[in-house]
């Protein structure tokens, strides 16, 4: 059974929309975890396959890809870039253009 902290996560992570990205430690403050940036990345690792959680909408706060070429970041980048996202070379994407708050 899932805690009332990992409920308030996924519930912040299913709204992040198509086409738009946040960050961990975004989603933490929305989900009521000012410092649990590293919360939301256990909850993704953990149940975002299960619960179908858009776990490639989440960055860095600097709005880099966090996973490593061959470990998931030429998925990461694809599956933005099918949602219209631009994605640089490295892995950037222009949080001012493509950032989601919430709203």
């Amino acid at each position: 059974m899932p805690t009332e902290t990992t409920l308030r996560i996924q519930a912040v992570l299913a709204r992040v929309p198509r086409g738009k990205v946040s960050s961990y430690g975004a989603v933490a403050a929305m989900a009521g975890l000012p410092n649990g940036a590293r919360q939301v990345v256990r909850v993704l690792h953990a149940r975002a396959a299960a619960e179908g959680l858009p776990w490639h909408r989440i960055l860095r706060k600097d709005g880099n890809i966090a996973l490593p070429p061959g470990a998931g970041f030429e998925l990461q980048k694809a599956l933005l870039e099918a949602e219209g996202v631009a994605v640089s070379t490295a892995g950037r994407v222009d949080l001012a253009r493509y950032g989601w708050n919430g709203d």
